[in-house]
């Protein structure tokens, strides 16, 4: 992803990866559609002119504060708007400055809701926004699931910014290997086993060479290639003997699957190397030819990647792995948390109703979201929002390519968010965004198999837990290394529950309880969706 714009959105690092450079194809319009002295229609009073500050994180270098797309924003909505942009490094320090002063500007942003978020809304700095969920298009579209993330008391402090819930990172195999070797795909763990074991001793590419086996993996036994949420590391799933939702990474489930990775790294079947790989390398080891297993999705994948897989292997095929039925019936794959970044109001504009209307129309018009065949520069909207085809951007395949943001020629670039919410996440059709075939094929077929298998909401993502955010980190590293261990034999699975006691001792224990109490006390549940 490209970090030279204002994010309002910043909280993940498994995104897409792209470019911005752009240049000018025609002369912009001397009228800006969509642009006007007045603010939206609806608006309580849109004759009345309002002072709008905000205060966000910024990555790279920051657009000019005069820059031609704030002037956009001005006229359209009638708005005389003073967006504070700070560098990300300097962000959270200054943030909590600007908290503490009590001078707290009208709009806010955050990557992620941290343990001063929750402080913060306790002490009463941000604005209740349940009463204008229903009131705005892209705030409705939001998952209660999601929402209860931001939830305080059963107030709702922040506005999400989206991600795509269901499309997360599940493997994918090398179709071509298992037809040369006349296998089927799998359909559990033994059979993935043994497909991976074929892949590593029984020249699944036909090159005469033993050059190639099952999985790729990096630091951190990742990807972990759990096949449903049943064996998902990050779902609380699971419960203990005391009824209690505990984490997947200690799971039974999770004991059972690092026994089968430390089955398949004695086969040779696993990156050998793997604990000391970063990811780069592991992507290498895959899109290279060596390895016939990894994860795709349909959103953010790398065409540089897939591009080196075609050249050097022009009649490779792909196809996504469906998930398991796991040893419970349940079948389906995980979700991820459902958004990136948030905005929150300050408590000041509370005696403000027509001021609030008015950032929030603009806060939503910068959620729009636009199907493929509306992005286009004669949609008014999106070409505006982007700054007016020629000037702020060109269409290129159909694909935006934006002039840089520290020109600042575009809306977007100064907005508190311009994330589209889509209705669904098959609407964004991300398949169609790829140039390499194998690429659009592969990311379609991802986007089928997550529309026809049901997702785990998982109510972990949904709360706080103090414990977790001081203490959790450590606690999975923790984790990690010693799994780690006992896959490459340094340790023996068997000292399972001596890791558990281990990690419940210094503080898991602290976790769950906190967690569990924060799920009955916010009504979260898990349930599939």
């Amino acid at each position: 992803m490209t970090k030279t714009r204002w994010v309002s959105l910043g909280m993940a690092a498994v995104l897409a990866a792209g470019t911005v450079a752009c240049s000018k194809a025609e002369e912009p319009n001397k009228e800006t559609p969509g642009s006007g002295t007045a603010a939206p229609s609806g608006s309580a009073d849109a004759n009345k002119k309002f002072t709008v500050t905000a205060f966000k994180y910024f990555y790279g270098n920051p657009p000019p504060a005069d820059g031609k797309g704030l002037q956009m924003i001005n006229e359209k909505f009638n708005i005389d708007y003073k967006p504070n942009m700070v560098v990300q490094s300097d962000y959270l320090q200054k943030l909590s400055a600007i908290i503490a002063s009590g001078d707290i500007p009208d709009i806010i942003a955050m990557e992620g809701p941290d343990s001063n978020f929750y402080k913060w809304a306790k002490q009463g700095a941000f604005l209740p926004l349940n009463d204008f969920i229903q009131q705005y298009p892209s705030f409705k579209l939001v998952p209660d699931n999601v929402l209860k993330t931001f939830s305080v008391g059963g107030k709702i402090y922040a506005f999400p910014g989206y991600y795509p819930l269901t499309y997360t990172l599940t493997p994918m195999i090398r179709q071509d290997w298992l037809d040369n070797l006349n296998l089927k795909m799998p359909t559990n763990y033994e059979e993935l086993k043994q497909v991976a074991i074929a892949f590593t001793k029984n020249d699944p590419d036909k090159n005469g060479k033993h050059d190639t086996y099952g999985l790729a993996m990096s630091l951190n036994i990742n990807p972990q290639y759990a096949m449903g949420a049943y064996w998902d590391l990050g779902a609380w799933y699971h419960k203990d003997a005391q009824g209690q939702l505990i984490p997947g990474f200690i799971s039974e489930a999770r004991k059972n699957h690092i026994q089968w990775m430390a089955d398949l790294f004695k086969e040779g079947a696993i990156s050998k190397d793997f604990a000391l790989m970063n990811w780069a390398q592991a992507n290498k080891e895959f899109y290279s030819g060596k390895a016939g297993i990894f994860i795709g999705t349909p959103r953010g994948m790398n065409q540089d990647y897939m591009k080196g897989l075609v050249d050097t292997n022009p009649n490779a095929k792909l196809e996504m792995i469906p998930a398991f039925q796991a040893p419970d019936g349940s079948q389906g794959f995980g979700s991820s948390n459902g958004y990136y970044g948030m905005i929150m109001l300050s408590a000041k504009l509370k005696d403000q109703p027509d001021k609030v209307k008015r950032i929030l129309e603009m806060i939503d018009f910068g959620r729009k979201f636009y199907a493929a065949d509306q992005r286009t520069k004669d949609n008014p909207d999106f070409d505006w929002i982007n700054g007016i085809h020629g000037q702020g951007y060109v269409l290129e395949d159909g694909v935006v390519k934006k002039e840089s943001a520290e020109k600042g020629l575009a809306p977007s670039v100064y907005l508190p968010e311009t994330n589209p919410w889509a209705p669904s996440d098959a609407a964004n059709e991300y398949s169609k965004t790829y140039k390499v075939p194998l690429l659009q094929e592969i990311a379609a077929k991802a986007e089928k198999m997550h529309a026809e298998q049901k997702h785990y909401m998982n109510p972990g993502a949904s709360v706080f837990s103090e414990t977790r955010a001081s203490k959790g980190s450590e606690l999975d590293k923790k984790l990690y290394e010693e799994q780690t261990r006992m896959i490459v034999g340094d340790k023996p699975v068997s000292d399972w529950d001596k890791m558990v006691k281990e990690y419940m001792d210094n503080g898991g224990a602290q976790i769950i309880k906190e967690v569990n109490d924060a799920m009955k006390a916010e009504n979260v549940k898990g349930e599939w969706k």
